[in-house]
């Protein structure tokens, strides 16, 4: 079997996965900003479990541009390598992710009054985010046509518009204040459920499972290597 071929093999691996699992997190004290530090078998804190699925979020935008550039290029692109990262996508950050924000994470913030617009916002696009994904993967199996591909070029550059300013908006202002608006046995209360959320959807080892499949598209489309992304002087 050639190596293409191995590497067009890697997309047939089935949609499992989610965030690492640890052990419920105990803490003690009033608030959660005076909690001790996690350790080894505790619950990571929620924006470090929610920050994970950014970083599988990141991944695919990258996956898409890649793959759209160098078809636009000329290259022939697999169209299951966009057709896969719609799937992780749609299954992992619109099915488990953006649910698990919006109902442990933005209902807090909607209960104190605080940045009530901005977490409206924010849910609003996980809405959008979802029906461009869909979009994106009924246009997948097309791609090695022009129009249908640069139809769904549109549709992923609305995406990337849209979540690289979310990502931020939550990395900077969402996450960091949660455990200013909560107490710290509400903080490990709210780590705990995402950990018995993500089982529930995903299973066991489920982030070390969606970031292996995250890798295998990477793999396919020759971009595993993070050093391609580096300037050459």
């Amino acid at each position: 079997m050639t190596s293409f071929l191995r590497r067009r093999g890697l997309l047939n691996v089935g949609m499992a996965g989610g965030l690492v699992l640890a052990t419920p997190v105990a803490v003690s004290g009033v608030y959660a900003r005076d909690a001790k530090k996690p350790g080894a078998d505790e619950a990571a804190a929620p924006p470090e479990q929610l920050m994970r699925g950014h970083a599988i979020l990141a991944r695919v935008l990258l996956i898409y541009e890649s793959g759209l550039r160098r078809a636009g290029q000329g290259e022939d692109i697999d169209p299951a390598v966009f057709a896969r990262a719609a799937e992780i996508t749609k299954g992992f950050i619109h099915g488990h992710q953006e649910k698990v924000e919006e109902e442990l994470v933005f209902a807090q913030f909607k209960k104190a009054g605080r940045m009530v617009e901005l977490v409206g916002v924010l849910a609003g696009q996980h809405a959008a985010g979802a029906k461009l994904t869909d979009k994106i993967l009924a246009a997948a199996p097309q791609t090695r046509t022009k129009e249908p591909r640069e139809a769904m070029g549109r549709d992923v550059q609305a995406l990337i518009a849209m979540y690289r300013p979310h990502m931020a908006r939550e990395a900077t202002d969402v996450f960091p204040t949660l455990r200013h608006l909560v107490t710290a046995e509400e903080y490990a209360e709210i780590a705990d459920e995402m950990m018995k959320r993500e089982r529930q959807a995903v299973g066991a080892d489920g982030f070390e499972k969606v970031a292996k499949q995250v890798a295998e598209v990477e793999q396919v489309i020759g971009i595993e290597d993070i050093g391609v992304f580096t300037p050459k002087s």
